[in-house]
C-alpha cells in the first residue's frame, strides 16, 4: 500500500501522523510533488488535508497532473482520508479527486472516503452509536478503510447488467450512446434495461430510520410501486448498474435522483461493494463532470457501488439524432463495453 500526502503545513503533518499508526507494515508514503509515476497494480490511500478556506496548493497541483492525464495510475484501487479545518468542503474534495483520479485508471473501493470536518460534528452519530468521542471514531473509520483497501478483493466479472434511465427512445440522445456500447457487451452479459418516467418512481419522504429498517428487511420499501416490484430485485441480481443520464441542467433527473434516495432503503440490508458502478452522461452543451460526480457521491461514496477505472463515458449532443454522428462515437462506444467486459 502506497499513502499518497500532498503537503500542506502544519495539517498534512496532524493527518500523518493520525494515520500511521493504522497502516499495515510496509506501507510506503508518497509526496505527489515527486510525480505519480511507478504506482500502476498498487493499493493507494490518497489523504488530503485542507486549510482554513477548504484548499491545498500541492493537492491543486496534484489534481491538475492527474486531470492532464501526466501520470497514470492503471490497475491501481485506492480509498481516502480527507480533514476539513471548518465544516465544507471536504466532500467537495473528494468527488474531485475520485473523478479526476478514476479518469487516470484508478478504481475505487465502495464507500472509499472517510471525512472529518473541522468539529468532527459528522462523527457524533458513529461516536453515540461505538460509545466513545468523535475523534476515536474518526480513527476507527480510518482504521475499517484501510484494512478493507489492504484485504478487499475486486468484484467479480459482470454476468448481469442492469441500466437504468428516464428518457423517451425516440428522441434521447443518451439512449444512442447506450445502443453503442450495448451492442458491443458479450452475448453472455445479461442485461436489464429499466426506463424510470412519467411519474412512475415517486422520491424518497424521509421516513424514520426504524420504519425504513424494517420495511428495507423485508426487501422493500413503505411507498411500494416499481421501485420495489422492478427496481430493487433488478440492482439485487446484477452485478453491474449502469446508470444512463442526460443532462439538462447540470444535474440528475429527478427521477433518477429519486431512484437513488429510494435507494436508501434496499441499502440498509445490502452493501453493494461487489457491484459495479458504471454512468454515460450526454450534454447537450457542458458539463457532463457535473453528473458524474453526482454519480459519485450518490453511489460510490453513499451506497457502496465499487467504482472501476474510467467509470464513466461523456459526450456532448444537442439535435436529435447527433450523437451517433460524432466522429470515433462508435469506437469510443465499442471501447468501453471492452472495458466493461474486462
Amino acid at each position: 500500500m502506497t499513502v499518497i500526502l500532498p503537503g500542506n503545513p502544519p495539517y498534512s503533518e496532524r493527518l500523518r501522523g493520525m494515520l500511521a499508526p493504522l497502516l499495515p507494515a510496509g506501507t510506503r508514503w508518497r509526496d505527489p510533488a515527486e510525480g505519480l509515476g511507478g504506482l500502476e497494480g498498487e493499493r493507494l490511500l490518497f489523504a488530503v488535508a485542507l486549510d482554513e478556506g477548504g484548499c491545498g496548493l500541492e493537492y491543486y497541483r496534484m489534481l491538475s497532473d492527474l486531470r492532464r492525464g501526466e501520470e497514470s495510475l492503471t490497475g491501481c484501487t485506492a480509498g481516502l482520508v480527507v480533514t476539513g479545518q471548518g465544516e465544507l468542503y471536504t466532500k467537495d474534495v473528494a468527488r474531485d479527486l475520485v473523478l479526476s483520479a478514476n479518469m487516470a485508471g484508478c478504481a475505487f473501493l465502495g464507500r472509499p472516503l472517510v471525512e472529518a470536518t473541522g468539529s468532527l460534528r459528522n462523527f457524533r452519530v458513529q461516536a453515540e452509536i461505538r460509545g466513545t468521542d468523535e475523534a476515536a471514531a474518526f480513527a476507527l473509520a480510518a482504521e475499517e478503510l484501510i484494512d478493507r483497501l489492504h484485504c478487499e478483493p475486486p468484484p467479480p466479472p459482470i454476468r448481469r447488467l442492469t441500466a437504468l434511465h428516464a428518457s423517451s427512445r425516440a428522441t434521447s440522445n443518451t439512449l444512442a450512446l447506450w445502443d453503442l456500447v450495448r451492442r458491443n457487451l458479450p452475448a453472455d452479459i445479461e442485461v436489464t434495461e429499466l426506463g424510470l418516467r412519467n411519474g412512475t418512481v415517486s422520491d424518497c419522504n424521509g421516513c424514520a430510520y426504524t420504519t425504513c429498517l424494517h420495511f428495507g428487511e423485508q426487501g422493500g420499501c413503505f411507498y411500494g410501486g416499481p421501485m420495489v416490484d422492478e427496481v430493487f430485485p433488478a440492482v439485487r441480481e446484477c452485478d453491474a448498474l449502469v446508470m444512463l443520464c442526460a443532462n439538462y441542467n447540470d444535474a440528475l433527473s429527478a427521477n433518477l435522483t429519486a431512484f437513488v434516495n429510494r435507494l436508501t432503503a434496499l441499502f440498509r440490508q445490502n452493501r453493494f461493494y461487489d457491484k459495479r458502478l458504471y454512468g454515460l452522461i450526454v450534454s447537450g452543451y457542458s458539463g457532463g463532470d457535473l453528473l458524474a460526480r453526482q454519480l459519485i457521491s450518490g453511489l460510490n461514496m453513499n451506497k457502496s457501488f465499487y467504482l472501476p477505472p474510467r467509470f464513466c463515458m461523456m459526450e456532448t449532443a444537442n439535435e436529435k439524432g447527433s450523437l451517433i454522428r460524432l466522429p470515433g462515437a462508435a469506437l469510443r462506444g465499442e471501447a468501453f463495453a471492452k472495458r466493461m467486459a474486462g
